[in-house]
């Protein structure tokens, strides 16, 4: 079976180098927030082009400090995607706050500004629990940016921060610029599955602004400004300092792999001849495809199809968030965000990765042109 991703191997290639990394932790004596930790959020910020970058342990902690950090508070609205990780609007409510979804636009699947515009010009009337709206978090999805100019127009007009989810974009450009530099916050996620993964769960925050990068710190530890004394109450998110010595690792070959799923991608815009959608790089932006996302119509034969010829998948997502029991107290129905309702029915992702081989890509190739004619 050749797998959507693959982990153990990209850590494979690196193992003589994460072995030694590891030791030299585990001989430090220091394992949470040490000198692994404090290289690697600088490092991170170097590559990223930004002042602060901020170590967590999860991409879901790195949104929810965010939020905390912006002041989100009980009843608060902050507008996002329904088309993403359950944890995007998770963040939101562990913040406090209340996710207030808007569709997105068919061909970049990302946040689409004239609704985004629409949305707020309703008022309390157009948005569903009423209440007042405090920020945005636009999405990245699968590697593709979002059109952050006009997001980041439209907040401005209203007076809303902006946090970029760039749990899947690390390395994208938008206009040449690194996804997670536009916005007023940003936060990433390093699971083991990411362009730059870690071995276990960690995140990071990234900001301009001095006073919101020290109350991060801050809230990650508790609430501390120094040890024992506590401003507020904070959290425990901690980078650990195994997670970044791999972290640093990974961090020097992103360029390299993100330009390695280029290539597999491009390979499927060509090779790929079926009755499928394939996914548009726009023109403003450098998908750096942590995800090939494809769309069917008939996802469910086209997925017995790949089981029988032993190509992976997977589906990024199966149901958009405003339907999701867990929000079902929101009062949201089907219809209401129809791109997205649809994109959940029919997307499917195919196997792109770093360490995949040439012949592994077009075995997934003949398999998709094979669908319907075997």
């Amino acid at each position: 079976m050749i797998p959507v991703s693959d982990p153990k191997r990209g850590a494979a290639a690196l193992k003589d180098e994460i072995i030694s990394a590891v030791t030299r932790v585990v001989d430090s004596g220091w394992y949470i927030l040490g000198g692994e930790v404090s290289a690697f959020e600088e490092e991170f910020a170097r590559y990223i082009g930004i002042k602060h970058a901020v170590s967590v342990a999860s991409g879901t902690d790195a949104l929810t400090l965010s939020l905390m950090a912006l002041g989100v508070g009980p009843g608060d609205g902050v507008i996002t995607v329904p088309n993403t990780a359950f944890p995007t609007a998770a963040a939101i409510t562990r913040a406090g706050g209340r996710p207030v979804f808007v569709d997105v636009d068919p061909i970049s699947r990302t946040m689409d500004p004239s609704l985004l515009e629409k949305l707020l010009k309703s008022g309390s009337d157009g948005v569903k629990g009423g209440g007042e709206i405090k920020g945005i978090i636009p999405v990245h999805l699968y590697g593709q940016p979002a059109d952050m100019d006009a997001v980041n127009g439209i907040a401005k007009e209203h007076g809303l921060f902006v946090i970029e989810d760039c749990a899947q974009a690390h390395g994208a450009l938008y206009k040449g610029k690194k996804a997670g530099t536009m916005g007023d916050m940003a936060a990433f996620s390093f699971y083991p599955t990411k362009n730059l993964p870690a071995l276990g769960d960690a995140g990071m925050i990234v900001a301009d602004n001095n006073e919101l990068a020290e109350r991060v710190r801050s809230l990650r530890n508790y609430g501390q400004t120094e040890q024992y004394i506590h401003e507020e109450v904070g959290m425990n998110s901690r980078m650990d300092d195994l997670q970044a010595s791999v972290l640093r690792l990974r961090l020097k070959t992103l360029d390299r792999d993100n330009g390695r799923r280029r290539e597999i991608a491009k390979r499927y815009d060509v090779g790929i001849k079926g009755d499928f959608t394939l996914p548009r790089e726009m023109e403003h932006a450098r998908h750096v495809y942590h995800l090939y996302v494809i769309e069917t119509e008939e996802r469910g034969a086209l997925i017995d199809h790949l089981k029988r010829e032993g190509v992976g998948f997977g589906i990024h997502y199966p149901r958009s968030i405003h339907l999701q029991k867990a929000y079902k107290d929101l009062g949201y129905n089907r219809g209401d965000l129809p791109v997205s309702e649809k994109l959940a029915d029919t997307v499917i992702s195919i196997p792109v990765f770093p360490e995949l081989s040439d012949y592994e890509v077009n075995r997934v190739i003949e398999a998709l042109n094979k669908f319907k004619h075997d």
